[in-house]
């Protein structure tokens, strides 16, 4: 991506619930994915905290997660909007998705640098995520720190904390 590309970064609406659906169950496989309830909560709840990537009404990519102020992203979170504190401390990210045919264009990087600039705008001490083990050096990038193994097993995976620090 450059800046002189057509696409937009947005927040979700409820609209938007197929496409993000769609394209989790493409990116995630089924005991990771978040389900289209989970999705429809999450949007209800937190729509600031969903970054779209759109091209025109194409959704190519997204990120969400939720504001807490707890330090660690436990399974539990996956399920419960209802635990999103708009002053948290914290950002979490549940997921970034990003379409298999835009992947490798850098949509979760403009994505990931929006979202680390608006959680800092918004004051908190900054974002946590977990990811694979594969991941570590695409998130470290952004100046997120492996934290080591994490305590979530979500979808029976091995994940790594990762924290990016203000």
């Amino acid at each position: 991506m450059t800046d002189s590309d057509p696409q937009l970064i947005r927040h979700a609406t409820i609209d938007d619930l197929d496409a993000l659906a769609a394209m989790e169950s493409e990116c995630f496989p089924a005991a990771e994915a978040a389900d289209r309830s989970s999705l429809c909560a999450r949007i209800e709840t937190y729509p600031e905290c969903f970054w779209l990537l759109i091209d025109g009404e194409i959704v190519m990519a997204f990120i969400n997660g939720f504001a807490t102020d707890r330090r660690d992203l436990t399974d539990d979170m996956y399920e419960d909007a209802a635990q999103h504190n708009p002053q948290g401390d914290w950002q979490m990210i549940f997921g970034v998705d990003t379409a298999p045919k835009y992947q490798h264009r850098g949509c979760a990087s403009a994505l990931m640098r929006k979202a680390i600039e608006d959680t800092r705008a918004a004051g908190r001490k900054g974002l946590v995520l977990t990811c694979k083990d594969r991941l570590v050096g695409f998130y470290a990038q952004f100046g997120y720190e492996d934290e080591g193994i994490s305590e979530s097993t979500h979808g029976d995976v091995v994940w790594h904390q990762m924290r990016l620090t203000f």
